[in-house]
């Protein structure tokens, strides 16, 4: 019953798919417009590495009147802003608070403090109370304090992993089984699902890798990741496949609901499916992997 086994793997936290989310450049309008149209769970608009200095307000300009216009559907908007001590991070952080995106991205995230800060910011501009922080955790100190970050402030909704930063910090070598990355990607987990917000894995950038980029889709979903982050729309399909539920698992799960509430009706404690003992959290896992196909299934 090697399925079962796998439920962890599509476990998720939140209700909503986030296996395939994708960086755009806020400053390639083009780019935002063809977000409308491509099949990725959620979508980053950019305001920080992928935007030059003298683009950022244009930039921008261009994120808030993208999210105004809407027509993006299920996808979920995110925002990342510049930090909050370049010259650009506090007037992201106002204008994206009355954007109507969904997530606000900070990067390269240390402390809790920074982040209750930030959040204020977004709070005093006037920001809803659903609008989430998300942070980018991508450097040592980040990793080492990402428990307490977690725990920053009710704004918090998830973390993304920045695995090309930690990597330069931590001067380990990027393998393709990402061995030398394996704890922080632990740690960072495990602060994420102690407090029961969402987690992304980190790039996967070699564009030419087809295989190495499925194989990290699949570690990372086998580690508990809700999705990855992408740099390329042709990288959103090997995503949606790799974190989403596979048949064979739906239908067991289904096997073990119906099989938990039959030995409920018959007033029995105990419970085999294949051979395998069933316990609570089985069924529990079971349900979280049935309405997270349903969530994927309501998309399309």
């Amino acid at each position: 019953m090697s399925a079962v086994l796998r439920y962890s793997k599509c476990m998720r936290v939140a209700s909503r798919p986030r296996r395939s989310v994708l960086y755009m450049p806020g400053s390639n309008a083009r780019s935002l417009t063809k977000g409308r149209s491509l099949d990725a769970d959620a979508l980053i608009m950019d305001l920080e590495d992928s935007v030059a200095p003298d683009q950022k307000e244009q930039a921008r300009a261009q994120v808030v009147e993208a999210v105004k216009q809407g027509g993006y559907g299920h996808r979920e908007l995110i925002i990342r802003v510049n930090g909050r001590d370049t010259p650009w991070g506090v007037a992201d952080l106002k204008v994206a608070a009355a954007s109507g995106a969904d997530v606000v991205l900070l990067p390269k995230v240390e402390s809790a403090d920074e982040v209750r800060k930030s959040a204020s910011i977004l709070s005093d501009a006037g920001a809803s109370d659903t609008l989430r922080l998300w942070c980018m955790i991508e450097t040592p100190r980040g990793v080492l304090q990402a428990a307490q970050i977690a725990e920053a402030t009710p704004r918090i909704g998830g973390f993304v992993l920045g695995t090309s930063d930690l990597a330069k910090d931590l001067g380990c070598a990027h393998t393709h089984a990402r061995t030398p990355l394996l704890p922080s990607l632990g740690l960072v987990l495990l602060a994420a699902r102690s407090v029961g917000i969402a987690a992304l894995d980190g790039v996967h950038l070699d564009l030419e890798d087809e295989a190495g980029f499925v194989f990290s889709c699949e570690q990372g979903a086998e580690l508990g990741f809700d999705g990855k982050t992408l740099i390329h729309p042709k990288q959103i399909g090997p995503a949606n496949k790799a974190f989403a539920p596979a048949d064979e698992a739906i239908a067991l799960a289904q096997k073990v609901i119906d099989a938990h509430r039959e030995a409920l009706r018959q007033g029995k404690g105990v419970v085999t499916v294949d051979g395998k003992l069933i316990e609570n959290l089985h069924v529990e896992s079971a349900r979280s992997l049935l309405a997270m196909a349903d969530a994927i299934r309501s998309r399309h």
